[in-house]
């Protein structure tokens, strides 16, 4: 059944107004019925109607209010009440009555009060739902968009959602991946057990063996993490194919061994012309007795030590081409920094990095300039090591600008260098290793025009690297063109 109009306004001007409006009607409706029991002289009362704008005023009103309207209620039922006043019947009827009212006007208040929680807890709802949409769909948008590779795996290890660059890495056609068991595709991950409530989370990267839709292998670099969810276990992984990452560092290791071979090789050659000339110089003098050169032995000792001498004496030729460019130092004792600082932090040494405010580029190597630094700083980290008290081992980075190049010194605590003139010479006696790095390091450096020099210290030890200024070297070049 259709509500009628007066119905309508009701609900409208009082049910939904203002605190303003509801008052108003409620005042209205009080002295409406205030008037209607004073007029009709009967027995009929008409104080019951009161509960009505109690209800009303309840949900605008404070207690102590509703207890004040009620009152004023209960007074006017008592005024106009067509029954005569006894005290015995009286003072109950005026308990009860006034409970009734007030009673009225809570339960308006409780009524409101919890329509007003349940609204404002219903907006937090809605704002929370329409957030999580906005942020689902952005991730969805950027799961999908993005050129990483990247794919969730529900308990039993098989994929709940994979992008388009999943797709691409595994040669995989658009949308085919899921519900498959990653498995097939990077073994290692099927290994990590699945987080539920009696196993810890994981949170870290591997690299494993990864194998595309087409039997191709390559190396994945991978980090995942696991977590937990209503549904069950889940991994969320990124993939990067590292195989050109991989073959460039072997290529690079292996241009580096060459290198140091030929520079091993060029210092056993030159080892070996000075004890030919040696032999040569005392064969000459042998040779001048006339008894001697008649015999066939010593003329073949003599031919032999000339043709060593022409095997030793032979050039290696480079047969790679020159890497030097234009670099940025700073870059490079920031790798440094990382590679060394652990190292030293568990030795209980610690360094320290004193730069310029501004240097200038330089020309060199990056890998070569970062392999001779690592060399000069290993060797300080084990000539700390034993030496002096712990909170004194302390290697000193200090780099700065000088005229025509820009030099990064290596000072440590160490016991210093009995003899300076020998530190360059390959394969010195009593050496840790092979004797081989400062030659190498400096014979690094010496390609790219720069040059490793020690410096005489009260205490310790210095190595000084000078590298050439980068605008230094293409003015060079575009003056001899």
């Amino acid at each position: 059944m259709k509500r009628s109009w007066i119905q309508d306004v009701f609900l409208v001007r009082v049910l939904h107004g203002n605190r303003t409006s509801v008052l108003s009607w409620a005042g209205i409706l009080i002295a409406v019925i205030a008037v209607a029991d004073w007029h009709f002289e009967n027995d009929i009362s008409f104080g019951f109607l009161y509960l009505f704008p109690m209800l009303m005023v309840g949900g605008c009103l404070a207690r102590w209010q509703i207890a004040g309207v009620a009152a004023l209620c209960t007074a006017l039922t008592e005024a106009f009440d067509p029954f005569p006043w006894t005290t015995q019947v009286g003072i109950s009827r005026l308990i009860l009555t006034f409970a009734a009212f007030f009673g009225a006007g809570f339960f308006g208040f409780t009524s409101a009060r919890s329509r007003t929680l349940a609204s404002r807890h219903l907006e937090e709802v809605e704002r929370e739902i329409e957030l999580r949409r906005t942020t689902e769909e952005q991730l969805e948008f950027l799961i999908s968009s993005s050129p990483a590779t990247i794919f969730t795996l529900d308990g039993d290890s098989r994929v709940l959602l994979a992008n388009e660059a999943a797709h691409k890495l595994l040669r995989v056609e658009k949308g085919s991946l899921q519900g498959r068991p990653i498995a097939q595709f990077f073994p290692a991950l099927a290994t990590v057990p699945p987080s539920l409530d009696e196993t810890p989370t994981f949170r870290t990267d591997m690299e494993c063996r990864g194998r595309r839709e087409d039997d191709e292998v390559f190396l994945a670099h991978v980090w995942f993490s696991t977590y937990r969810t209503k549904s069950g276990p889940r991994l969320a992984a990124v993939v990067f194919d590292s195989s050109e990452e991989l073959r460039d560092r072997v290529e690079f290791n292996m241009q580096q061994i060459l290198t140091g071979s030929k520079m091993l090789v060029g210092a056993l050659c030159h080892e070996i012309r000075n004890v030919c000339g040696a032999i040569a110089v005392v064969h000459s003098k042998l040779s001048r007795d006339k008894n001697m050169t008649l015999s066939e032995d010593f003329r073949a000792l003599g031919t032999l030590v000339q043709g060593l001498e022409k095997m030793a004496g032979l050039e290696l030729r480079q047969t790679t081409q020159s890497v030097a460019e234009n670099i940025d130092v700073r870059s490079v004792l920031d790798e440094l920094r990382i590679v060394i600082e652990p190292s030293f932090q568990e030795s209980g040494m610690s360094t320290r990095w004193e730069a310029h405010g501004s240097l200038p580029r330089v020309w060199a190597d990056h890998e070569a300039l970062l392999q001779a630094f690592l060399n000069i700083a290993r060797n300080s980290q084990r000539a700390m090591e034993g030496h002096g008290q712990p909170d004194a081992r302390q290697l000193i980075v200090r780099s700065s600008l000088d005229e025509h190049s820009v030099t990064v010194r290596f000072i440590d605590a160490g016991p210093g260098v009995d003899n300076p003139d020998l530190l360059f010479q390959p394969f010195q006696p009593g050496a840790q290793a092979s004797g081989l790095g400062l030659y190498l390091s400096r014979t690094f450096v010496r390609a790219f025009q720069g040059d490793i020099e020690y410096e005489a210290q009260p205490a310790g030890c210095c190595f000084a690297v000078s590298l050439a200024l980068a605008s230094d070297h293409q003015a060079g070049s575009a003056g001899s063109a």
